[in-house]
């Protein structure tokens, strides 16, 4: 599969009717200190970052550090909105910032090539501020049908690198 990424460019094969880049995006509510709470008991990771503001604050931060893992799991629901959890194929993602409770986000989603019924989307969250926090990709098994129907209306500008 052919793939753009921060690197350089490389051809990308697309059906013909999506001639660009093709891009979702969502505002994303900020996290709330019961929402590290919640997590922390679900996850298990109990890093006193997470759930104790004097902490955080002698630790350097002005607030409660939201887990990384916790925005990533953001940037997962963004893809099960738009696709099946089963046609899901690969996911990964790069921890680039830190986002701190209060702090809301934007996240997208980038068309960035299609090859053998599988398209690869590039993830990106980034807070009010623009900072990166965190980026992404993703495999997703389309047909080219349903690759323009999810895709085809949203032919604005890509998420960027």
């Amino acid at each position: 599969m052919a793939v753009v990424d921060g690197g350089g460019t490389a051809a990308v094969r697309m059906p013909e009717a999506v001639s660009g880049p093709a891009v979702l995006h969502e505002a994303g509510a900020a996290f709330s200190p019961e929402d590290l709470r919640r997590y922390a008991q679900a996850s298990g990771d109990h890093n006193p970052l997470h759930l104790d503001p004097a902490f955080a604050r002698r630790a350097g931060f002005d607030g409660l550090v939201v887990h990384g893992m916790l925005n990533m799991a953001r940037l997962g629901r963004m893809l099960t909105r738009h696709f099946d959890a089963g046609s899901i194929r690969g996911f990964g993602a790069r921890f680039e910032s830190v986002l701190l409770v209060g702090q809301a986000t934007t996240i997208g989603m980038s068309l960035t090539g299609y090859e053998g019924g599988v398209a690869r989307v590039a993830l990106l969250m980034r807070a009010q501020d623009g900072r990166r926090i965190v980026s992404g990709h993703a495999d997703v098994r389309l047909s080219e049908e349903e690759l323009l129907r999810r895709f085809r209306p949203a032919l604005h500008s890509p998420v960027e690198s």
